[in-house]
């Protein structure tokens, strides 16, 4: 006699596995990753359980445990820190006023940095040997670079 599982229990599992899902498509895997990693025991499934579950009970929702690991998972990303499901934790109190670290662009022409100068209004062209050269070109010239 097989015995049948409780649609309370199905339902939670399935809770469950949806959360820990998330925090590896967080990761950037897909599900096929995941399964073929579990089953080459590089990803060891059932050490996500437990913290995925804590995280839906102290969440209150499915819903909010998902919110909370994007959120750190955006702030962790832009800073370059690797980050688990157990830093969701770690972050809980401070997940209101965790942002993503700002991308700042800096304007070049022709590879050189330039430099916006207020008391002239205007911007300069910072040559290889530190010189500056007023900028005559156009707006739609200028290239803007992560730096």
């Amino acid at each position: 006699m097989t015995k049948k599982k409780s649609p309370k229990k199905i339902h939670s599992e399935s809770d469950i596995q949806r959360v820990a899902n998330h925090y590896f498509y967080s990761k950037g895997l897909t599900l096929e990753k995941i399964k073929e990693d579990a089953r080459k025991k590089k990803i060891v499934y059932s050490r996500y359980v437990r913290p995925a579950k804590e995280l839906i009970e102290l969440a209150g929702s499915v819903a909010k445990a998902k919110k909370a690991i994007t959120k750190v998972a955006k702030w962790a990303k832009s800073r370059g820190l690797d980050y688990s499901i157990e830093t969701v934790f770690k972050k809980w109190l401070e997940l209101d006023r965790l942002k993503p670290k700002e991308v700042v662009k800096k304007p070049f022409y022709r590879g050189m940095p330039m430099v916006w100068s207020e008391a002239k209004k205007k911007w300069f062209v910072v040559r290889d040997d530190g010189e500056w050269l007023e900028f005559a070109g156009e707006e739609k010239d200028m290239e803007w670079k992560i730096v």
